[in-house]
């Protein structure tokens, strides 16, 4: 089950960052991606236009930023095809991990 909360203060910044980050992304700019606080990780959702994942449209899974220590932030990808996150990488600044969702050049992330 997913547990999804109402987050405020300092936690309403972070998903600010990610939001607005994400609007300089190369890929899927003409859709209207979401970030939401689940199971202690930020989660990045978007309609998904390209049929690719999901044939019938609607939102899909598209990144997962996660805290869980001082100085440690991890940036997981969604396998669509296990229905799972992968680990795709760590750095110390949320910035560095949002910059390789936003320019994407491989399709990791907006398949």
């Amino acid at each position: 089950m997913i547990r999804q909360a109402s987050v405020t203060g300092p936690g309403e910044l972070v998903r600010r960052r990610i939001l607005r980050e994400l609007e300089g992304r190369s890929r899927y700019r003409y859709v209207q991606p979401d970030v939401v606080w689940c199971d202690e990780g930020w989660q990045i959702t978007s309609p998904c236009c390209s049929r690719n994942v999901a044939p019938d449209g609607g939102v899909i899974d598209i990144a997962r930023l996660e805290h869980p220590e001082p100085d440690v932030w991890r940036l997981y990808a969604r396998d669509h095809v296990a229905g799972s996150w992968s680990w795709h990488a760590s750095a110390a600044r949320i910035e560095e991990l949002l910059a390789l969702v936003v320019d994407d050049a491989h399709r990791v992330f907006w398949p």
